[in-house]
């Protein structure tokens, strides 16, 4: 299977070369373990390898997101400016219709973050690598049954148009919903941030808990987030299990 890279080298090394090419896959944790920063990775190596590239923001307005990857060495901007990388505000236009919704007097706006099907509208023909961060704002309003039939939807015509995807999701809102977006994605990989009890030190770690057609290892890696990126400690004998 083809591979698209991940960005990072460690990463790419542990899944056999990157994501498998035009396949979903759901990057899991809490807050501040960076999965943000994964994402910004991908699309930072796609940009840099000529690819079109669209990001869709559903919690971060633009510059914080520009900031963001500047600040670890991944300077996307002028990748927008030229607009190899177009980034979708969803959070700025869905602030923008509560606002107008509610000065209409219309007080039930809950349909504004129940319909992610409705992101491919959103996406231009041409594009190869796409990250949707943050799902978990689509889990609010929604029943669990419902979350998992837009998902695989979405899902579906993604694939179907051979985009890479990456899904960016909570905690909080994958066990609201009690994981089922894992069932529906190619990939699923975990950060989690842990106490060192030899150090007493809090660590960041990453483990790969699901990837189809690849031999991966299920060990949790310690990984940092630095001014250069990301840079992950690969255990020794670690990596893709594939001969």
């Amino acid at each position: 299977m083809e591979r698209v890279s991940t960005g990072i080298p460690e990463l790419d090394k542990l899944t056999d070369g990157g994501y498998p090419k035009g396949k979903g896959v759901l990057i899991t944790g809490s807050a501040g373990s960076g999965k943000t920063i994964i994402a910004l990775h991908f699309i930072y190596r796609g940009c840099k390898d000529g690819k079109k590239c669209v990001y869709i923001a559903t919690e971060e307005e633009l510059e914080d997101l520009l900031y963001q990857a500047e600040s670890v060495g991944l300077d996307v901007r002028e990748h927008y400016g030229s607009g190899q990388l177009k980034i979708i505000k969803l959070y700025e236009e869905r602030a923008y219709t509560t606002i107008q919704t509610m000065s209409l007097g219309f007080e039930k706006i809950d349909s504004l973050q129940s319909d992610i099907i409705s992101l491919v509208e959103k996406v231009p023909k041409d594009t190869e690598l796409i990250v949707i961060d943050n799902l978990g704002v689509f889990t609010l309003n929604m029943s669990m049954d419902e979350f998992r039939k837009q998902l695989d939807t979405l899902n579906l015509l993604l694939a179907k148009k051979g985009y890479t995807t990456l899904y960016i999701m909570d905690d909080t809102s994958n066990s609201r919903t009690e994981g089922v977006a894992t069932y529906s994605v190619h990939g699923v990989i975990k950060l989690s941030i842990k106490d060192n009890p030899y150090t007493n030190m809090r660590e960041r770690h990453i483990e790969i808990s699901k990837m189809r057609s690849t031999m991966i290892s299920l060990e949790s890696h310690v990984f940092e987030i630095t001014s250069g990126g990301i840079k992950i400690n690969i255990k020794k004998g670690s990596g893709s299990l594939l001969p």
